[in-house]
């Protein structure tokens, strides 16, 4: 005994999750979906500008390497 059993108990549970669909009442799941606020552009997500005093790094790889 040993991994038989195990495999057999997962495929069975996997073939009846493919197989069944769940009740779903897909009339308020649309209206969820509607009711939702949409995301418009928020400025507060937006990075600040960078510092014109510190040296950009991202370009030119490690500092002091030339």
């Amino acid at each position: 005994m040993g991994r038989g059993r195990a495999k057999a108990k997962h495929t069975k549970s996997a073939r009846k999750l493919k197989y069944t669909s769940p009740n779903l009442d897909l009339d308020r799941l649309q209206s969820d979906l509607r009711s939702t606020p949409t995301l418009d552009h928020d400025d507060h997500d937006e990075l600040p500008p960078p510092d014109p005093q510190e040296p950009d790094t991202a370009e030119h790889g490690k500092p002091g390497s030339v």
